[in-house]
C-alpha cells in the first residue's frame, strides 16, 4: 500500500510541476498580488484535477474521449487561453501598479476562478486520467479495488496540495520585489505563453486522436 501511495505522490509532483497554462497564470497573478492570488490559482486548479481524477479512475474518462465531447471541452480551453493572452497583453500595456494588499481578496477570488477554469477546460486532463484509470497495473496493481483507487487518489492529491504551497511561495519570492518594468515584461511573456498554448491545444485537437489508454505519461508535458 505504501508503494502505491508513494508512486501516486511522485506522479502528482511530476504532473503538477510540468510547465503550462496553470503555471503561467500563477506567475501572472503572483506578479501583481504575491502569494495569495498565486496560491489561489493553484488551489483552483485542484478542483478540475480532482474532478477529472474521480471521473478517470471511475472509468468515465474513457467516455469523455469521444470526439463529440472532446472537441467542446478542447475548444473552450483554447478560447480561454486566447482570452488570457489578450488580457495579459492588455494589462501590460496599461499603467502598471503592483498590488500592496488592498485588493488582494478580490484578486484571490478571480485567481481561484481562473485556476478552476483552466483545469476543467484542459483536454489533456481528460486523456491523462482516462488512461491512468486503466493503467494502475504499471505500479503493481493488476486488479484495483475501490480502496486502491482511493489510496492512489489520496497520494496524488497530497502531492498536489503540497505543490500549491511550493509553487506559490516560489513565485512570491521571485517577484516580491519586482518593479513595474519587470512586471510588464513578465505579463507579456505570460501573454506569449498563453497564446502558444492555445495554438498548441488547437493543433492537437485537429491532428491528434484521443490518447490511448496505455500511455498516460505522454500528456504530462502539455498538461499544466
Amino acid at each position: 500500500m505504501f508503494t502505491l501511495f508513494a508512486a501516486a505522490f511522485v506522479l502528482g509532483l511530476v504532473f503538477n510541476a510540468a510547465p503550462g497554462a496553470v503555471f503561467a497564470e500563477t506567475v501572472r497573478q503572483g506578479v501583481r498580488g504575491g502569494f495569495r492570488p498565486a496560491f489561489a490559482v493553484q488551489v483552483g486548479s485542484l478542483v478540475g484535477d480532482a474532478t477529472w481524477a474521480v471521473l478517470g479512475l471511475a472509468g468515465v474518462g474513457v467516455l469523455l474521449q469521444v470526439e463529440a465531447l472532446r472537441w467542446p471541452v478542447g475548444l473552450a480551453g483554447v478560447a480561454y487561453l486566447a482570452w488570457l493572452s489578450w488580457d495579459a497583453w492588455r494589462s501590460a500595456s496599461h499603467e502598471f501598479h503592483l498590488d500592496t494588499g488592498g485588493s488582494s481578496r478580490t484578486d484571490a477570488s478571480r485567481a481561484l476562478r481562473s485556476g478552476v477554469t483552466l483545469s476543467l477546460t484542459n483536454p489533456h486532463n481528460i486523456a491523462f486520467w482516462a488512461a491512468l484509470g486503466s493503467a494502475l497495473g504499471a505500479v503493481g496493481v493488476q486488479q484495483p479495488t475501490a480502496a486502491d483507487y482511493g489510496l492512489f487518489l489520496s497520494g496524488f492529491m497530497a502531492s498536489s496540495v503540497l505543490w500549491c504551497f511550493v509553487c506559490a511561495a516560489i513565485v512570491d519570492r521571485l517577484f516580491r520585489r519586482a518593479g513595474p518594468g519587470w512586471a510588464r515584461i513578465t505579463y507579456r511573456l505570460c501573454a506569449a505563453a498563453f497564446l502558444a498554448l492555445a495554438l498548441a491545444s488547437l493543433r492537437d485537437l485537429m491532428v491528434a486522436p484521443a490518447a490511448p489508454a496505455s500511455n498516460p505519461p505522454a500528456v504530462l508535458e502539455q498538461r499544466r
